[in-house]
């Protein structure tokens, strides 16, 4: 029988899919008269020009202005966009340091600090590949894109999952700007801003920008007897922009540059707040306690520049040069046992639960240095045919160390260390092509070439390792009427080779490909009051990278499955039914599957129900790990749903406005295995902001995150204990706003 506390969150998620069933993008609307409401157009950059999102052959979604202000209040980091959009999920072990990504279940929960990821974050025409780079804070942004399925023709690398795509505003050649500040509970300081500053009319613009979050700590250490000890964090980030655009040249240079510095404590492990033979949180969490005898804490640095040249070489064709210089260093250490103390040492000398060991180990990328060139040819004559064509340069080194501590001896001395260093270098040359067949379609394709190499470093351990594919995609759209368009794309995407070392042996797994099939309508209805996008796609992957963490072997490692799949649909709504109302939601079903006949993962290191079949030698008594054939990808529930809705009220000089949004993640399998314990079931987060909006600029606003106050696990850690780490809880705050 459900609980008065689910009944009104299954209640309160039922209502809210019956007022949007399907999910939508940005919250452009405009109003013509005062009668009638209409969508605006919304535009993407999705194949590196800029057209209308209805006719880009791509599931797309994306989000802008109050929509994106609202879902990062109270000092959100990225991670924000988890179960925003369809199909997408993010999360983290590092907490605000070190998002990874999912797009249609096609992800990696590897946490090394130099794992290779499957989703690829470019960041103002620039890709983030390592982890550290892709939480650069989310700030003065023109909007997010996220395309899903595999981008590997006209992006950078490693994009078998899809990209999300952040575009910074551009210096303007007016004077303008805003200021955003807000306080919350935890004493949580939110303040952001810019100013475009006309330095000579037409020909100089700079835009300059800045983020500040702070939130003290709240969550008490009971071992130490330290209150409001863990959970603060120290967020600053600033972004300088120069647009160059000389009278009479058709040539414009933009110079950018951004740094990070975020201070805090690292991802909080708390230990046996899983019930063995349950799914979730157990009974007894506490969300504002932990009992740790080890060390927290976080500090990360990034810092980069981005120069993007653009010149009309005639009236038809165009060239772009973007050269991308990106450096980071990080290091946290934590207590990842989760607890204090260790069974071995009697009872009373341990605990929460039983901790069978102590666990205290730190990561610190010492250096890192990625340089990006690209160089980009596009051809249009007004004509049947347009192209493009380039060639791109990535360049990475890494350096890492890894460290464990003796938590239990006083002054908690170094045990072990491991250092590695990778350097990576590829290259690749792309051509795409869309020619209009007729007036009502257009088939387009194009390929990549890319060549990956890596030079792995550690103590009596030195390997090169490299590979070189062709990844290309081809659509067709085809205009039903003046209200519906129809695409299909066939895709093939390629991630390269990767290799990583913790204390262990160093491991490595081969490329992995997919190719994915798309169909989908974008439809735009009611005299522009009512845009809906639906796509279906399924995929087959070769040689996947998975990787094994923690369990039974209490190991990190990577492998390869030999054939995984997936198949799903993506909705997108918007709607305007009345002047003042919008109305977004969407929807999304990802099924995955490992197909292999026999592929072993390790169990359970701590006491969980594992409900994959078990795989013995030929012994037949010695355990060698289960069979996850049949299991679904990790972090990649089933389902996922969000709606917003916006409805206001005129007054004289501005309005009264009121702001709702939801998101539904479903069940979610955190591990390769299928175990009962180490999973969340479905749940719904919400939030609300209502405010005064006035005709001079200012914004005056109150809102509240995570409103049901939703306690929900977002991963685990599995090797010695049932340790998880949880959700954000429930904010709220008072927010002004002014744009000038």
């Amino acid at each position: 029988m459900l609980s008065s506390s689910a009944l009104r969150r299954r209640s309160a998620g039922i209502s809210l899919v019956a007022l949007a069933v399907f999910g939508g993008p940005a919250l452009a609307q405009s109003t013509e008269d005062e009668t009638v409401a209409r969508l605006g157009t919304v535009t993407v950059t999705a194949q590196r020009v800029e057209e209308d999102l209805q006719e880009v052959p791509i599931s797309i979604t994306t989000l802008s202005d109050e929509k994106l202000d609202t879902l990062k209040a109270s000092g959100a980091d990225v991670r924000f966009l988890s179960a925003r959009v369809p199909s997408v999920i993010a999360e983290s072990s590092f907490g605000r340091a070190f998002p990874r990504f999912y797009i249609r279940g096609i992800g990696n929960t590897d946490f090394d600090l130099n794992a290779s990821q499957p989703v690829s974050l470019v960041y103002d025409d620039v890709p983030y590949e390592s982890p550290i780079l892709k939480g650069f804070p989310v700030f003065d942004l023109e909007q997010i894109e996220v395309l899903r399925g595999p981008q590997g023709t006209l992006f950078g690398r490693n994009t078998p999952g899809g990209i999300i795509k952040f575009d910074s505003r551009t210096p303007q050649n007016e004077f303008e700007g805003y200021v955003r500040a807000s306080y919350g509970n935890y004493n949580t300081r939110d303040v952001e801003g810019a100013v475009n500053l006309p330095v000579v009319d037409d020909v100089l613009a700079v835009r300059v920008s800045g983020l500040y979050q702070e939130r003290d700590p709240y969550v008490d250490n009971a071992y130490t007897g330290q209150k409001d000890r863990y959970e603060g964090f120290k967020e600053l980030a600033g972004r300088a922009q120069v647009l160059f655009t000389p009278e009479g040249s058709d040539f414009s240079a933009l110079l950018n540059l951004h740094a990070r510095s975020n201070d805090g404590d690292a991802r909080l492990f708390r230990a046996n707040i899983i019930d063995a033979g349950k799914k979730g949180l157990g009974a007894g969490f506490d969300r504002d306690t932990v009992y740790f005898d080890g060390q927290n804490f976080l500090t990360q640095d990034t810092s980069g520049v981005t120069l993007r040249l653009d010149k009309s070489l005639t009236d038809s064709i165009d060239v772009t040069y973007i050269i991308g210089l990106e450096s980071a260093s990080i290091e946290s250490r934590g207590d990842i046992d989760g607890g204090f103390g260790a069974a071995f040492l009697g009872a009373g000398n341990f605990g929460p639960g039983n901790i069978p060991f102590p666990v205290e180990t730190s990561g610190a990328v010492d250096s890192l240095n990625q340089t990006t060139h690209e160089v980009r040819f596009m051809f249009d004559n007004g004509g049947r045919l347009r192209a493009q064509a380039g060639v791109f340069l990535f360049q990475e080194d890494v350096a890492i160390t890894s460290r464990s501590f003796a938590t239990l001896t006083p002054g908690q001395p170094q045990t072990s260390v491991a250092r590695r260093a990778l350097d990576t270098d590829s290259k690749a040359v792309f051509a795409s092509l869309s020619y209009d067949v007729t007036d009502r379609l257009v088939v387009a394709g194009g390929a990549r070439w890319t060549e990956d190499d890596k030079q792995f470093r550690a103590a009596g351990d030195q390997r090169e390792l490299g590979d070189e594919q062709v990844s290309w995609d081809v659509s067709a759209t085809y205009t039903a009427n003046d209200q519906m368009n129809v695409y299909g794309r066939v895709a093939k995407g390629f991630r390269g080779p990767t290799v990583q070392q913790r204390f262990g042996a160093p491991s490595q797994a081969n490329s992995e490909t997919v190719l994915s099939y798309e169909l989908g309508t974008k439809t735009q209805l009611f005299d522009d009051r009512l845009r809906a996008n639906v796509s279906v796609y399924a995929f087959d992957m070769e040689g996947q990278q998975l990787t094994i963490v923690g369990g039974l072997t209490n190991d990190v490692s990577l492998f390869n499955a030999d054939e995984s799949s997936g198949y799903g649909f993506e909705a997108d709504i918007e709607a305007a039914p009345l002047p003042n109302l919008l109305l977004t939601g969407g929807l999304s079903s990802n099924k995955t599957e490992f197909k292999d006949a026999v592929i072993i993962a390790p169990g359970c290191g701590a006491p969980c129900t594992i409900l994959d079949p078990a795989v013995y030698a030929s012994d037949g008594i010695t355990l060698i790990g289960y069979n996850i054939s049949g299991n679904s990808f990790p972090n990649a529930p089933e389902w996922i749903a969000n709606m917003t809705a916006r409805y206001a009220i005129p007054v004289m000089g501005g309005e009264y406005y009121g702001f709702t949004d939801w998101a539904y993640k479903g069940e979610t399998n955190f591990f390769l295995y299928d175990s009962v314990e180490f999973g969340q079931e479905g749940y719904w987060e919400g939030g609300l902001k209502f405010g005064y909006k006035s005709d001079r600029g200012y914004d005056a606003s109150i809102f509240v995150r995570n409103i049901l106050d939703e306690e929900a696990l977002e991963g685990a850690i599995d090797f010695n204990n049932l340790t998880g780490f949880v959700n954000e809880p429930r904010t709220y705050g008072v927010q002004l706003r002014w744009d000038f």
